[in-house]
């Protein structure tokens, strides 16, 4: 009698202390993204301070030796996020000089695989959410076929118009697969670049891909959004764009109002 009477005390203890860690629990979010790597942390602060015009154009980069101190990492880190910069054309690296900071991309890089805020430049890019993030079904993306995992998972989708010095350029729309990216469609995406936010919070970044182009002309949507007449012609373009992530991929599809801007970029 004296056991079972315990038993319950020990029962009701266990109770109250799992009650007590779920409220604590529930006050705190969750966090799903993990810690980024030492050169990635790195690669993302030089990142940053170039788009943000710390270092300028011509501007040389404290040195390796400078960085390790800085950041506390080894020089392996190091040339791995220098590297990388390079690689995606922030940077040049000189051998006995150091590296050397490039200028912002000239006219709209657009047709490169890079997002549209890295082309065009931050400080002059607004972005207007028309549709925020949600959950939609979908059978297709902009005439690309989908996996059979894809079509299951469902789709985050949205659109947004970009304004270049106040003036509406692009129209987009994007659809990711709804795989392994939490909380994502509570994500303020009003002036931040996708590709950023992608990279930052779920380590998912753009290798390459694929994009087909159209000439149209505006019909009554663009007609709107970019404040044009009818028959109005506007460059199309429908992306399938590769990720680091094997067989995960974002579709988008751009609608360029090129009046005063000329599409370019290198692949």
């Amino acid at each position: 009698m004296f056991t079972n009477f315990t038993n319950k005390i020990i029962l009701s203890l266990q109770i109250a202390h799992l009650k007590q860690r779920i409220k604590v629990n529930s006050e705190k979010p969750v966090e799903y993204e993990a810690a980024l790597p030492h050169h990635s942390k790195v690669y993302e602060i030089l990142r940053q301070h170039i788009n943000e015009g710390v270092y300028r154009e011509g501007d040389l980069l404290p040195s390796e030796n400078e960085l390790c101190a800085l950041h506390k990492v080894t020089r392996p880190t190091i040339r791995k996020a220098l590297d990388r910069l390079s690689n995606e054309g922030f940077i040049v690296r000189h051998q006995g000089k150091g590296s050397i900071v490039k200028g912002a991309p000239k006219g709209v890089g657009i047709l490169a695989m890079k997002g549209t805020t890295s082309a065009v430049g931050k400080e002059n890019l607004l972005t207007r959410i028309i549709v925020k993030p949600e959950i939609r079904n979908w059978s297709e993306a902009f005439s690309f076929s989908l996996s059979r995992v894809e079509q299951e998972s469902g789709c985050l989708y949205m659109e947004r118009l970009r304004l270049v010095n106040n003036k509406p350029v692009f129209f987009d729309i994007t659809m990711i697969p709804n795989i392994n990216l939490p909380r994502f469609i509570g994500r303020n995406m009003e002036n931040k670049s996708l590709f950023d936010v992608l990279r930052k919070n779920y380590r998912l970044e753009v290798k390459g891909g694929e994009q087909r182009i159209l000439a149209i002309t505006a019909d009554e949507r663009l007609q709107k959004y970019f404040g044009v007449s009818a028959g109005h012609p506007v460059v199309q373009l429908n992306r399938k764009i590769e990720t680091n992530r094997e067989g995960f991929y974002i579709y988008s599809q751009v609608f360029c109002n090129t009046d005063e801007y000329v599409l370019s970029g290198n692949f």
